[in-house]
């Protein structure tokens, strides 16, 4: 890959994971192996919490990220979307079998419902979300 282009791709992606949601800020977090046992395990027992396993070299990932973050605030609360890197939290990522990534899972209830690997259409993930929220997004 041009190392222009490379260069560019990783300064998005740096800014797409530190952006901090307005208004929606329970909406999305950022996980660590030190934290998350309470902000997702915990949370998962109020309300369901998608966590994207990803990297920063991770090409699906980069396409992953903004369609779930889209979805995070078109579902208003129905789900919080937590995000782990893969690379910094070794610990989480094992205990949780993630071979490929993006990996998502959903936590319900401090247990995983379902999950999907890859970097899946925004029409598959809403029938994702539905199916495991007993939902419909309007």
């Amino acid at each position: 890959m041009d190392p222009e282009l490379e260069r560019i791709k990783q300064e998005k992606l740096k800014k797409l994971m530190e952006k901090k949601p307005q208004g929606n800020a329970e909406l999305e977090i950022l996980v660590t192996d030190q934290d998350f046992n309470e902000k997702v395990i915990e949370q998962s027992k109020k309300v369901p919490v998608v966590v994207d396993f990803w990297a920063t070299w991770c090409g699906p990932c980069v396409m992953l990220s903004p369609t779930l973050e889209r979805l995070v605030k078109a579902y208003n609360g129905k789900f919080v979307l937590a995000k782990l890197n893969v690379d910094d939290n070794p610990y989480t990522s094992q205990m949780y079998m993630v071979m490929s990534i993006p990996s998502v899972k959903m936590f319900k209830g401090g247990k995983i419902v379902d999950e999907f690997v890859g970097a899946l259409p925004e029409p598959a993930i809403r029938q994702w979300l539905d199916k495991n929220l007993n939902t419909t997004l309007s």
